[in-house]
Order: C-alpha cells, then structure tokens, then sequence
C-alpha cells in the first residue's frame, strides 16, 4: 500500500470508529455492548497496525534501519490477513482431532468405545442480522470499504458422527 491509501484506511477506521461508538448509546442489551466494544477493539487494533506500517515505510524511505524492508513486508503480510472476531474464534487441528474455542484451553474431538470411534467438533455458525442488529450493516461496510473481515459466529457444538 502506499502512505496514501494507508491515511485513507487510518481515516476509514476512525470514522467507523466513531459511527460504531455512536451506534452502542443506542444498545439495550449487554450482548449488544460487548459486540460494539469489541468491535471498537478490532478497529483500534487495525489502526495501530497501520500506523507500525506507515513508521516502517518511513524507516525504509530514510534508511534509519537497515532491517525496516523486512519488517515492512512482514507486518504487510499480517495486515493482509488481519480480521476482526466479534464472538468465538475455533482453531481446530485435525491432526491431533483436537480444538479450542476462544485460545482456551485445547479439547479433544475424539471418543473411542465399544460402539465404534466419533469425532465432534464445534462449528461456528453465523450470528444473524437480527443477533447484530444495527452492527449488520456497519460490519458490511467496513469489510466493503476496507477489505477488513469482520467475523460474528459463535461455537456450537453439534454433534457429528466420524468413523
């Protein structure tokens, strides 16, 4: 990106910013408030990233340090995969058939008895526009206009049968 497009995306995520802290006065529930909060969190986080990249791109203009283009593409390649969870994130590893929900602790998807083997993994399902209410069509415009994905899914665990 160029220091251009960077102060466009810094000025994009200030104003949702503020559009989404405007937006949680109007809250009536605290589910409604911790998803603006952490929200406002996802969007402080990417602006902070951005401007580490703009410090780097200076670093790399003047010269100050010889390891700044590393460092660069680096933190460019984050930024590019950068994404905002509003509720549960899942890590699962299928090699080991084991999950954690949230960074918590890992559990294991895998029962084993006389009646055969199961694995059951939690899946994420999608909140609906009504959970998110007056969010819906902010996160749209955020992900539209910043290219910056906005996940609200929470883990549920449904029961699947494995071989």
């Amino acid at each position: 990106m160029t220091t251009d497009q960077n102060l466009t995306l810094v000025a994009a995520l200030s104003g949702f910013r503020l559009l989404v802290l405007a937006n949680r006065f109007g809250c009536d529930t605290d589910f409604s408030r911790e998803l603006h909060d952490r929200l406002i969190e996802g969007l402080d986080a990417a602006t902070a990233r951005v401007r580490t990249i703009m410090a780097l791109e200076r670093n790399v203009l003047t010269g100050e340090d010889e390891f700044a283009e590393y460092q660069l593409d680096g933190e460019m390649e984050i930024f590019g995969r950068f994404a905002i969870n509003l509720l549960d994130d899942l890590e699962i590893d299928f090699d080991t058939h084991e999950y954690r929900v949230n960074g918590g602790d890992w559990a294991i998807a895998l029962t084993a008895d006389y009646t055969g083997v199961e694995i059951n993994y939690p899946e994420l399902v999608a909140l609906t526009e009504e959970e998110l209410g007056s969010l819906a069509p902010i996160i749209k415009d955020i992900a539209r206009e910043t290219g910056i994905a906005v996940h609200a899914a929470r883990a549920t665990y449904a029961r699947c049968a494995g071989s």
